[in-house]
């Protein structure tokens, strides 16, 4: 082949990526970037192209080096590529009062909201700013209402790579309905005394794979609330309140968890390391739950199971979420507190079917042994587990 043919295969190679993965970048709408100014029509606007595109694999593209003011907004499918890009580059950031916030509608629990997108990837090492403090103060003062700084749901085959969320006014991350999903490489991050900052929160999701991820937080660094299937490795948790199944059963209510296996994660300076936590009077169950090659430094509780976690007032004392089937496995490391591990299930429903084994906590303070306490926790403990578990019941 001549240079010349080889020429116009390469420009042809040139056409064809440019017109299969066509680039809309929210500059080209208007978008100002300059930390200031409303940049939320603009954004609206390269949304609708984006969604509406037909050829390749679009990308929404957020350019670095330029900050955008955001109000609450809807990114809403379905769209008609086969996946849709949003390339975060640079910052997106809230309003900074309360009083600055415009919401479109009455619901007022979201500041980003993804929904009905398949196949959505959202990447690019940008920040999303949740600029949450104000709302930390109020709530403290009056226990006000604030919402979560990015949720998706019913984004079926969701991947979300290499972000970092910052300061969110509550939780940082929330999947809901997002089946057979990939969230890696994130950052996720608030000061320790935030209240409520979770760090990644999923709801009836199956097929989720979380790995790689730092989640220094206010509140849990993932909490599980419903879903079957997850597997969770590689997180860097602290501060925060550990990796946790729960709440569930709050009023009264149904929760189902199964199939979540935790593994390869480290836990620094939290209030807990691997949780379950239901309220009294709910009804369901939590299965087949795996945690393993865990390291502790410093953790207050790093095995913690709380059947009391809430009380219901109206609760049915025969009724509970029933715990079964759960490993703790290779737990390494330090606790603060005396009693490491705190398994206190239902009085009537009771846990069944635990198994600790290759567990070795000591305690931070060196004049202190750690102790297990159980209520009604019926299962299996090595003998060489340090502390005993000689509390459970066979």
């Amino acid at each position: 082949m001549n240079m010349q043919g080889l020429f116009a295969i390469l420009f042809l190679c040139f056409v064809t990526s440019s017109q299969a993965d066509p680039i809309f970048d929210v500059l080209k709408y208007g978008a100002s970037g300059n930390g200031q100014t409303d940049d939320s029509q603009a954004f609206i606007k390269a949304w609708k192209d984006v969604c509406k595109a037909t050829k390749g694999y679009p990308t929404l593209l957020v350019p670095k080096g330029r900050t955008f003011v955001l109000q609450p907004m809807v990114f809403q499918g379905p769209c008609k590529a086969p996946s849709i890009n949003f390339k975060i580059q640079g910052t997106i950031r809230a309003p900074r009062g309360i009083s600055s916030w415009k919401w479109p509608s009455s619901d007022r629990n979201t500041w980003l909201q993804f929904e009905y997108i398949k196949r959505l990837v959202v990447d690019g090492r940008g920040v999303f700013d949740g600029q949450g403090a104000p709302w930390w103060d109020c709530f403290k003062k009056s226990k006000c209402h604030r919402p979560r700084a990015i949720s998706f749901h019913a984004c079926e085959g969701l991947k979300v790579n290499r972000v970092n969320a910052i300061n969110s006014p509550a939780g940082h991350i929330c999947l809901s309905s997002c089946n057979s999903s990939v969230v890696s490489n994130i950052h996720l991050r608030a000061p320790k005394d935030s209240p409520n900052t979770d760090g990644l929160g999923i709801t009836e999701s199956s097929q989720v794979t979380i790995r790689d991820s730092t989640m220094e937080v206010g509140d849990d660094c993932v909490a599980i609330n419903g879903g079957s299937y997850m597997n969770i490795s590689g997180i860097f948790c602290g501060p925060g309140h550990g990796i946790s199944i729960g709440s569930l059963g709050s009023g009264g209510s149904y929760g189902a968890v199964e199939e979540v296996h935790v593994r390869n994660c480290t836990f620094t300076g939290s209030s807990n390391g691997a949780r379950i936590k239901t309220w009294e009077g709910g009804f369901g169950y939590v299965r087949k739950v795996t945690f393993e090659d865990i390291i502790l430094e410093d953790v207050q509780y790093p095995v913690l199971i709380d059947q009391h976690y809430t009380a219901y007032t109206a609760a049915d004392n025969k009724k509970a979420i029933k715990i079964s089937d759960i490993t703790y496995r290779n737990f390494r490391g330090t606790s603060t507190l005396e009693e490491a591990v705190k398994l206190m299930c239902d009085n009537a429903v009771g846990c069944t079917n635990l198994l600790l084994d290759e567990i070795k906590i000591t305690s931070s303070d060196p004049k202190m042994k750690t102790k297990a306490t159980c209520l009604n926790a019926h299962g299996k403990s090595s003998a060489s587990n340090i502390p005993q578990v000689s509390c459970l019941l066979k």
